[in-house]
């Protein structure tokens, strides 16, 4: 690596989050540095998604599989994504990334390059822009699952609306999003790092 690229100040990527198959849509809008390894942008995918990081996950990108090489799971085919930088599979404004996590439920999210940007003064990455709408509870069966939880949860004569109400933790808004607590568990991901 030459001297000019290891001082050259990093730009910055501006990805669009969008959880495929719901409507409306969830999505978040983020901004993270370009040279971003794969790994660490998985972590930063489940803070501003609102997952919980107990399932396994893959990235897509031309034709290749990038995750956590494990020939038990059946990812010996899969480059190790601690090895790639986000940069590497996308550098073109408007190319497209997808992740998928948790193979039973099969939550794939599309990342759109919308924005190369120069890092502004004093800001800290990543960083969470805005977005719209919660993140589905883990393990409710995939995006037709969810639509059959909010269906449950919403109608007080479902025959399964006290069991999903209680399996959820009492109350559940689809509505919600808060993009200060998202960053706020951002800098602390950043800071245990």
């Amino acid at each position: 690596m030459s001297t000019q690229q290891q001082t050259a100040e990093p730009s910055i990527y501006q990805l669009k989050v969008s959880l495929k198959g719901s409507k409306p849509p969830i999505w978040r809008r983020i901004q993270v540095q370009r040279d971003t390894r794969l790994d660490a942008l998985h972590h930063i995918l489940q803070v501003v998604m609102g997952w919980e990081d107990s399932h396994l996950h893959q990235f897509t990108a031309g034709g290749v599989y990038y995750g956590t090489p494990d020939p038990d799971f059946g990812f010996d085919e899969a480059e190790n994504e601690a090895d790639v930088a986000l940069d590497q599979v996308v550098s073109r404004v408007k190319q497209k990334l997808t992740y998928e996590y948790d193979f039973g439920d099969s939550w794939e999210h599309e990342l759109i390059l919308e924005k190369i940007l120069p890092p502004k003064a004093g800001a800290d990455y990543p960083i969470c822009l805005t977005g719209k709408r919660a993140c589905p509870p883990e393990d409710c069966g995939g995006i037709w699952g969810y639509y059959d939880f909010l269906q449950a949860i919403e109608d007080p004569n479902h025959p399964d609306h006290d069991d999903m109400l209680e399996w959820v933790g009492g109350a559940f808004d689809p509505e919600a999003f808060d993009r200060d607590e998202i960053n706020g568990a951002l800098k602390q991901m950043k800071s245990a790092s």
